[in-house]
């Protein structure tokens, strides 16, 4: 963070007078800027925050008068530099200034920024400290630059019911574009085309082939069987408003087109159905309608495509894709073209570069779901090597990075955080919210787009009204819309991409706001461990790295002991829950795993479900005592914002305790097929108990307060209440104690002393090592660390998930450890990753750096070519 230097803050707050000294209640604002739009809609803001007493000036003919005077100026005009003195004004992109100073011999506020972005950015930085209390003579300075190129928002269009109120409804996006960019985000996704991962039995397929929902074109008698004739204009105005509107208020606005088929299969209950294209008419028609498109939206700065088969186009098609990008090299303006990444290869990217047009590639983060913060260790192996049906599948590519961090690479990268962990409850942990902006930019890559909350609600034609509702109990309903429940995580998100190292405040007066100056303490730290819980579990055990297979927050049981029906499919056998592969292979251990090194007296130096167990209970338990806290202090525990706080808090606090519980179950039960002594099955039946109570109390926390049928999709593992879940949880563990009782001469479950398994790892031995700032390609890289461990191996591989990890030995002499990678490795476009295992005499075992406190840190090392 670019914060100003102590000498700087004492120097301007020493000697020069701030505007708290004038006595009026008057604000004069000279708005010395060149006038943009962005500008003008944040100073009105800056204006409303202020009150009737702020009046805005375009000179410094008033500069005299009695009042607070607030300067707007860009960081390279002379006024700004006069008022900035001694200290640095921000020259980079998007970077902001707020300093107290004089001009003309007059106290004034500096609000400045390196471009209309940054301009932007400090005044709603102002506008929004002033809203939240603070006097406008006390503003702490501050000069502040983004980490992040890109910090991104994606609103999904899947449901023609839920999801046409908003998209026609401009109040709405006035206000939701002007909490974007208060909170720092500089793009905006309208996401057209993902109702469906493939266009096979559809219900509703609104927008899923966009263009003849917005055009008509002369050349082709295209049209939407059903559709109103009228709509396609209406819709057209929508967008081309929409897009303006985001290019007003200072965002660049991406249309993402996630479908270019017209052809359905197997979809007798469709809603629309396309008419007036075949084979051979249907590039060139996808090619003009982009072409029109782009005409009549100018503020569209750039196209989003999935150019792999589940865009109804099947891969290889290169002519078809050729022919639609001929659109955007063709339209006369810069338009960004973002190819989402599964499975596009260099022919891809290739024939996108050719077009003159910058180009990005985007990845997912962790799956289709929200782990934890750092990049993946590792992927699945199932990801890894999933034999191809065809050359051209790039499995590998589903779920991650993959291979497109080359240092060579002509195009930008940047990640996008799909809502497969968490589309419902409110999200807000500082720490995390940190972790993820600093691995944002992992080995130069640009940032990261977020799923709005809320994202594929009414999918699959699962829409219930046009209030798109979620809550039973309507007082709950925030006023203003649903997004306004979150509030916090957009400010959180938005905050800590642009600038993970930011001063608090900027998060906490919010809190203190909207919770009462007693309780925002606790309600942040009630939050914030108890968002933790699912990014854990996402990274520790994946049932299906596809979001449309697995919802974890509203979890559906996946069953501890054999034969219990259940749809994740994706299971390699046996299908139960002891087998599951975590996400992060390389850094945590499968429960059936863990239980073999068990049973055969070895150690496990990832991490294993013990470990995850206890982190899940001591964040639960944590969090409901701030939860207690909060509730204590609160001056209005009874406000519909703190009962939705309270609700969502307890049901993750409930989770983790329930996956806490499951998971010792898992490891008990597993351990009991192996070596058949009934202890173990004694000890699995009361972790389970223990698992469906944790169950039942977040049913009762969320009963009556959420809809009985919350959807997110047709099947019934995408819908429902918490309450439906119950069954099946009671279910497994009945079966468990029906085997109990078959073994067991005394069927009670009597408890038992903690078997050793149970019991925490002891902590690491010291290990300390400097990694390497960079690395000089086909020479040899020594790597040297000291540690009083007994054995020590290193496992590094280079910055491509395609590849496996390289293991070995380390040599000592006394504690300096010491291994080369050799200079053939070395010779590669990719940056290098590595970590270290280390095993002490008693041998137990550890990985390094693994992962810290908050879980929110970089588990590896990457260094990237000199």
């Amino acid at each position: 963070m670019a914060q100003l230097d102590r000498r700087d803050f004492l120097a301007l707050t020493a000697a020069a007078p701030t505007i708290a000294r004038a006595q009026s209640s008057h604000v004069n604002i000279f708005d010395l800027s060149d006038g943009a739009p962005p500008i003008a809609h944040a100073l009105e803001q800056l204006r409303l925050a202020l009150g009737q007493q702020a009046k805005v000036h375009n000179s410094l003919g008033e500069i005299h008068q009695p009042a607070q005077r607030v300067v707007i100026a860009s960081a390279a005009s002379r006024e700004a530099r006069q008022i900035a003195g001694a200290a640095a004004l921000p020259a980079k992109p998007e970077s902001l200034a707020l300093l107290p100073g004089r001009l003309d011999n007059q106290p004034v506020l500096l609000v400045s920024g390196g471009d209309t972005r940054g301009i932007v950015y400090s005044i709603l930085e102002l506008a929004d400290r002033v809203r939240h209390g603070a006097a406008l003579g006390g503003v702490t300075p501050a000069v502040e630059q983004p980490v992040n190129s890109v910090r991104s928002i994606a609103r999904l269009f899947v449901s023609e019911l839920e999801d046409k109120p908003w998209f026609y409804n401009q109040a709405f996006w006035r206000d939701y574009f002007a909490m974007l960019i208060a909170q720092r985000f500089n793009r905006f996704s309208l996401t057209l085309g993902l109702g469906y991962d493939l266009p096979r039995r559809v219900v509703d397929s609104y927008f899923i082939f966009a263009y003849p929902y917005l055009l008509s074109l002369p050349r082709y008698d295209v049209k939407v069987a059903g559709l109103p004739a009228d709509e396609p204009a209406r819709n057209l105005a929508a967008l081309k408003w929409i897009s303006n509107e985001a290019a007003a208020q200072g965002l660049h606005f991406q249309l993402g087109l996630w479908s270019h088929t017209y052809q359905l299969i197997d979809s007798p209950r469709a809603n629309y159905t396309i008419q007036g294209l075949t084979p051979a008419n249907h590039a060139a028609y996808c090619r003009d309608a982009l072409a029109a498109l782009l005409q009549e939206c100018p503020a569209i700065h750039g196209i989003t495509f999935r150019a792999h088969s589940e865009s109804g186009i099947p891969d290889g098609s290169n002519d078809f894709w050729k022919t639609v990008f001929s659109a955007v090299k063709d339209c006369g303006r810069r338009v960004e073209i973002d190819l989402h990444s599964k499975g596009i290869g260099a022919v891809q990217i290739r024939m996108a570069l050719d077009t003159g047009q910058p180009v990005k590639v985007s990845p997912k983060l962790t799956a289709e779901h929200m782990g934890l913060p750092a990049h993946q260790a590792a992927i699945r192996e199932q990801e890894r090597t999933q034999a191809s049906s065809t050359p051209l599948e790039r499995s590998f590519t589903r779920y991650g990075y993959a291979d497109y961090l080359p240092e060579d690479r002509q195009y930008g990268v940047y990640f996008r955080i799909w809502p497969g962990t968490q589309k419902l409850l409110l999200w807000g942990d500082p720490l995390m919210a940190a972790g993820y902006g600093r691995h944002a930019g992992f080995c130069g890559a640009l940032g990261i787009e977020l799923c709005d909350p809320l994202s594929f609600k009414g999918r699959h034609g699962s829409g219930h009204s046009p209030e798109r509702p979620i809550y039973a109990d309507k007082s709950l309903a925030p006023q203003g819309g649903d997004w306004r429940k979150y509030l916090y995580t957009y400010r959180l998100w938005g905050r800590r991409l642009y600038d993970p190292d930011a001063k608090p405040d900027d998060y906490r007066r919010y809190l203190r706001k909207e919770y009462g100056p007693l309780a925002a303490a606790p309600v942040e730290a009630a939050l914030g461990l108890a968002s933790r819980i699912h990014p854990l579990v996402t990274s520790t055990h994946m049932p299906s790295a596809s979001g449309l297979s697995y919802w974890q927050e509203l979890y559906t049981n996946l069953p501890i002991t054999p034969g219990i029906p259940h749809p994740f499919g994706e299971l390699r056998p046996p299908r139960v829950f002891s087998r599951v592969s975590p996400l992060d292979p390389a850094l945590f251990c499968s429960v059936h795993e863990f239980a073999a090194t068990v049973t055969s007296g070895k150690t496990e130096a990832r991490y294993t479900p013990v470990d995850v167990a206890l982190w899940l209970e001591r964040m639960a338990r944590e969090s409901e005592r701030q939860l207690s806290a909060a509730r204590a202090k609160s001056a209005n525990a009874g406000d519909p914002s703190f009962r939705r706080l309270a609700i969502d808090v307890t049901a993750c606090n409930c989770f983790g305790r329930f996956f806490a519980h499951k998971l010792r179950a898992a490891i008990a039960f597993s351990i009991h097929e192996t070596n058949g002594e009934v202890h173990n099955l004694r000890n699995a039946v009361a972790e389970y108990r223990l698992a469906r109570d944790a169950w039942v109390r977040l049913v009762q926390a969320t009963r009556g307060a959420y809809m009985d049928d919350i959807s997110f999709g047709e099947a019934p593992h995408l819908r429902g209440h918490w309450a439906d879940r119950l069954p099946a949880i009671e279910q497994d563990l009945k079966a468990m104690e029906t085997i109990l009782a078959a073994k067991a001469t005394d069927p009670a479950v009597a408890p038992t002393a903690p078997p050793a398994w149970l019991k925490p790892r002891p902590a690491a031995p010291p290990l300390s090592h400097r990694a390497p700032a960079s690395f000089r390609p086909g020479q040899p890289l020594l790597l040297e660390l000291t540690s009083s461990a007994k054995t020590v191996s290193i496992h590094y591989r280079h910055v491509n998930q395609a590849e496996s990890y390289q293991v070995e030995p380390m040599t000592a002499a006394g504690n300096l450890w010491r291994f080369t990678i050799p200079g053939q490795f070395t010779d590669s476009a990719f940056p290098l990753m590595y970590f270290f295992e280390m095993r002490d005499a008693a041998g137990h075992a550890w990985l390094h750096p693994g992962l810290d406190a908050g879980l929110s840190n970089q588990p590896y090392y990457a260094i990237r070519r000199a």
